[in-house]
């Protein structure tokens, strides 16, 4: 027989263990055990998510297009078509990004139908507060910029911006010029339309949580503050790649982008420098929401690394106001008004110029070679002739 005494024992050692498993529980990295172990016996979810997308354990991210099936196909008429939410109701947070294989440009665009020619946009039932214009920098990277599309009209649309997308591609196979695309990409897009905010996306990157909004704040904004690539989280202070925003008094006032970054990296570190120079500081979402993952690849062909890179950054504070907005030179040669975007293709021409002068035919050239080195007698003038030349340049006789 157990006694009175034992049972009370053993009833304070299970009332014990419970405290101490609540304690346990309430903490979040064994709640999320917990949740975990649960989930292996529950019944997986066939209806899909609807709605917002659900931020409870278990659930990475919802579907982006989930909550845009009921918006009407048309667009309301008359002025009297309200402003919509300062904050919009349609945003839902995280996002699930995969790549499925075999997706199409005709299946983005079906599941876009309010989508216009051009890759504009503006909100079927409500008045825009925002006017935003992408810009991607490409050359042959048409997939990565297929599934770029898929994500980035809808995100757009959930925050219901008046938006436009523009693809600036460089003809050529002269080395790649990311920077000065950018600026190409302002100019254009600034022709058609006096927006508010401008977003220079790169083309691998697809932002993983809608309330990271794409419009502009009082200062430089730099949206993809944590890519996978990086652990998701900002690899150095003064990084400001990836993904940008300005508005046109910003890009105005540090004078753009530098036009002579040739090849990989360089660039976004001296645009960082450039909105310091231009009295400005860079303002960031926060690391939950300015995720972003990115589609591997490997470096692309004409896109090396740039040797100059460093040297260059270090003449920045020198360079900024003789190189940029205000010397882009560029040729148009297309504009495509395309289903899903706008694509310009341009030449911005080589580090040689826009129209390098053409090289000599061999025989020409090795003449011109022979004729410009110099005889003995004349290659090494001596230190005593060296003397008088610099005293005729620095005083000159009185006439």
């Amino acid at each position: 027989m157990i006694s009175i005494q034992s049972k009370w024992r053993y009833l304070f050692m299970f009332l014990g263990i419970q405290l101490v498993v609540m304690a346990l529980l309430s903490r979040e990295g064994y709640q999320k055990r917990v949740s975990y172990f649960i989930r292996i016996f529950r019944k997986p979810d066939t209806t899909g998510l609807s709605g917002r997308n659900h931020t409870a354990a278990g659930i990475a991210g919802g579907d982006v297009y989930a909550n845009l099936s009921h918006l009407s196909k048309t667009h309301s008429q008359g002025d009297e078509m309200p402003y919509c939410p300062k904050t919009s109701p349609l945003i839902g947070g995280p996002i699930h990004v995969s790549f499925p294989s075999g997706l199409t440009t005709a299946q983005v665009q079906r599941k876009n139908p309010l989508v216009v020619r051009g890759g504009r946009y503006r909100p079927p039932d409500c008045e825009a507060r925002h006017r935003t214009a992408i810009i991607i920098p490409h050359r042959h990277r048409e997939h990565h910029l297929k599934f770029l599309l898929y994500y980035l009209h809808p995100f757009l649309q959930r925050q219901q911006l008046n938006y436009g997308i523009y693809v600036i591609h460089q003809a050529g196979n002269y080395t790649f010029n990311r920077a000065k695309l950018m600026n190409v990409g302002f100019r254009e897009a600034m022709k058609e339309e006096d927006w508010d905010c401008l977003f220079f996306h790169d083309v691998d990157l697809i932002p993983e949580d809608d309330r990271n909004t794409y419009v502009c704040d009082s200062n430089p904004k730099h949206a993809a503050i944590a890519m996978d690539k990086f652990g998701y989280k900002l690899p150095y202070k003064m990084y400001f790649g990836g993904v940008s925003a300005l508005s046109p008094l910003h890009y105005l006032k540090m004078n753009g982008f530098p036009n002579n970054y040739w090849g990989w990296g360089g660039e976004d570190d001296d645009i960082g420098i450039r909105v310091t120079l231009g009295g400005m500081y860079i303002t960031r979402p926060s690391v939950k929401v300015g995720r972003y993952k990115m589609i591997k690849h490997k470096l692309d062909k004409g896109n090396g690394v740039n040797p100059k890179r460093f040297n260059m950054l270090a003449k920045t504070r020198q360079t900024w106001r003789s190189d940029g907005m205000n010397t882009a030179e560029y040729e148009t040669i297309s504009r495509q008004y395309l289903p899903l975007y706008t694509n310009i293709t341009v030449n911005i021409g080589t580090e040689a110029g826009l129209h390098p002068p053409p090289p000599l035919p061999p025989a020409k050239a090795a003449v011109e070679k022979t004729d410009q080195v110099p005889s003995k007698a004349t290659a090494k003038p001596s230190a005593k002739l060296k003397e008088g030349r610099t005293e005729k340049m620095s005083a000159p006789r009185d006439r």
